[in-house]
């Protein structure tokens, strides 16, 4: 069973920057694929990046393709996801999640752990 916990989350003005991390255990981390999703209030949760475990391929939603940088720490069990020039439209719970598929998945039912969530408010 693996575990996810992010953090990182909190208030920035737009524009400004934050670095999301999730930290997972419980797994052997180098053999998962993991995705960054987000979810605003009346909104479904949103694909935002993934990182594959087969090759390390990076694909991002359009919404943040040159704003937002996913990596991963395999020695740390880490995946990060750097936001910067952030909008008031990117503000949301974001999600970490983990599956051994290893195709590049922008679908949450493809993912099988997820964290908690963290909070991202961006004020205009």
């Amino acid at each position: 069973q693996v575990q996810l916990v992010e953090s990182g989350g909190g208030l920035v003005q737009a524009g400004g920057s934050l670095r999301l991390s999730c930290a997972a255990s419980g797994g052997t981390f180098s053999y998962y694929t993991m995705g960054w999703f987000r979810q605003a209030p009346g909104k479904e949760r949103e694909f935002v990046s993934t990182s594959t475990w087969i090759d390390g391929s990076t694909y991002y939603a359009d919404s943040v393709k040159g704003r937002f940088t996913i990596s991963r720490d395999n020695a740390k069990n880490t995946v990060y996801l750097q936001m910067n020039s952030l909008k008031p439209e990117d503000a949301a719970v974001y999600f970490c999640a983990a599956t051994r598929r290893s195709a590049p998945l922008m679908t949450p039912l493809r993912y099988d752990y997820w964290g908690q969530g963290t909070q991202v408010t961006v004020s205009s």
